[in-house]
């Protein structure tokens, strides 16, 4: 997807912190929602509950955040070493200028492989010019024999030869069995449609089978089938599944029928021109239909996205990791300071054991008495301030907390974990739970009043 670019063609002077505010901004609308792979690494979970961790593979790594309300639920338990897969969106850590991944699912890695794979291969063919419009073959004008691959038992070949049957029954018809399922199917697949070539005895060829998971579908995503089919000296149309099955023989072949049913359609002749015109502007609105549900979803999407980066609960997070990172600092602060006083001291104690002299000794001291007082004031300074920042982000998180609501002699009537919202939603006898802000009420309807 391309980013949008912001860079200026005018004198106008970046501060650093504006740079990376339109940087975040530039990944997040860029990358709202990604999958990826890889190794966890450095893995650290402090008290906040949020977690933050590294993802690798053999060549580059990235730095990534789950906030406490993703990970909460997570049913998997990261550990360092252990390879998932994530669901996340591109951000920039603003005070430091972190490139990093905001992490909202997380699971083992291994599901979702076949789909992985099916997609390298799909933009490796791509690449290579097999999905080229320009190596499409037409379909002859005049069909008078049509060759099937597929299971001489299964669904598929029924359906072709009764849809044949009904609109052309003069069509001769070969069928060249094969396993449309299993390891194997792929090998029969591609040793029959070159026999058909070879033979050169129909003039189309549909290859195809019913629906399926993607798992009873692969032998129809295999670089050896594929591969044969954009050889094929003969028109293969390739029929695979129901319309919202996909796969790499659809996008080889010279064309795809969303089902077998469809691919006989296409290549028996039309009884009348009128229902041959239905049938384009039936396609044609089909189209336009997903077109137009397509670009509402994504413009759906963008208006979400727009919304979940404006929510006030994602700077609250930036400012909770803003926390965290302080209060590492002050820890490193506070030993470097307690090093320094040391090194103060045993200073001052040399000088003195150089010197010797009462006077100097006098003075020393209140030096070093001096130094005490301005380093304890400077660390209880610092600590004040770190503590006063965690406790206005603590008071903001529990601002929106459900619980003040209550507390405040507000209470939640339920029945069977259902919200209460109206009288009508109650009957006599019936028994309630009211929820109060330090617990539970059980409760029997003796009369129901309404107003």
């Amino acid at each position: 997807m391309p980013l949008t670019s912001f860079a200026s063609t005018s004198n106008t002077t970046y501060t650093v912190s504006k740079l990376n505010r339109e940087i975040r901004a530039i990944l997040e609308q860029g990358f709202a929602s990604i999958r990826l792979t890889g190794e966890i690494s450095n893995f650290v979970a402090p008290a906040s509950g949020h977690w933050y961790f590294s993802l690798k593979d053999d060549k580059a790594q990235i730095k990534a955040a789950m906030w406490r309300g993703n990970n909460r639920y997570c049913q998997y338990k990261p550990t360092n070493g252990a390879q998932v897969e994530v669901q996340a969106r591109v951000s920039v850590y603003e005070p430091r200028g972190d490139y990093q991944l905001i992490v909202e699912k997380m699971e083992p890695a291994g599901e979702g492989l076949l789909k992985q794979q099916f997609d390298a291969l799909k933009m490796h063919l791509a690449a290579e010019g097999l999905f080229s419009s320009s190596h499409k073959k037409p379909l002859p004008s005049k069909i008078n024999t049509v060759g099937i691959i597929t299971s001489a038992t299964g669904a598929a070949i029924k359906d072709i030869l009764t849809v044949l049957k009904r609109r052309a029954p003069q069509l001769e018809v070969v069928i060249y069995p094969a396993q449309v399922q299993g390891k194997e199917a792929h090998l029969q697949l591609t040793e029959k449609l070159t026999l058909a070539n070879q033979r050169n005895e129909v003039d189309v060829l549909i290859i195809g089978r019913g629906g399926g998971s993607l798992e009873d579908l692969w032998c129809f995503n295999e670089e050896l089938l594929a591969r044969a089919i954009f050889a094929s000296q003969l028109p293969v149309i390739s029929a695979v599944g129901h319309e919202i099955d996909t796969t790499i023989s659809d996008y080889v072949a010279d064309l795809r029928a969303a089902t077998p049913s469809a691919a006989a359609e296409l290549v028996s002749p039309d009884r009348q021109a009128l229902q041959q015109q239905v049938q384009q502007y039936r396609k044609a609105l089909h189209i336009q239909i997903l077109q137009t549900i397509k670009h509402a979803s994504q413009h759906c999407k963008v208006l979400e996205q727009r919304l979940k980066l404006q929510h006030p609960e994602n700077q609250l997070l930036q400012q909770q990791q803003r926390v965290d990172e302080f209060i590492s600092r002050l820890t490193r602060a506070f030993v470097q300071l307690q090093a320094k006083r040391s090194n103060a001291l045993a200073l001052a104690k040399q000088r003195l054991n150089h010197q010797h002299p009462n006077k100097q000794l006098s003075f020393a001291h209140q030096q070093l008495e001096h130094m005490t007082t301005a380093l304890y004031q400077v660390m209880q300074k610092n600590l004040n301030n770190h503590q006063n920042r965690l406790a206005l982000c603590a008071a903001r998180l529990d601002s929106v907390s459900p619980l003040n609501v209550l507390a405040r002699g507000y209470s939640i009537t339920k029945h069977e974990e259902k919200v209460l919202k109206s009288v009508a939603e109650t009957s006599q006898n019936q028994k309630l739970v009211t929820q109060l802000h330090d617990g539970e009420i059980h409760s029997q309807v003796l009369k129901v009043s309404h107003y």
